[in-house]
């Protein structure tokens, strides 16, 4: 590790906890790029998990709710 990142990371203490964890997402991104693996978050696996189960109620939108939101989103 270089100097710099040392540096930096010992001044991570002082940070605020919501800048803190948007450090630890990005450094879970780089690792998931780097291994090909993702470590779910326990609220990324809670909202999977309810999803999942939404899906096995029959709780889906159709093809067309889907696109106008998007759309709305800016994505398409």
């Amino acid at each position: 590790m270089t100097q710099n990142a040392r540096e930096i990371l010992d001044r991570v203490k002082a940070w605020p906890q919501e800048d803190v964890e948007e450090l630890a997402q990005i450094a879970r991104e780089i690792e998931a790029r780097r291994t090909g693996v993702y470590d779910l978050t326990p609220e990324e696996e809670k909202a999977i998990r309810e999803g999942l189960a939404e899906l096995e109620r029959g709780e889906w939108t159709n093809e067309e709710a889907m696109r106008a939101f998007w759309i709305r989103c800016g994505v398409l």
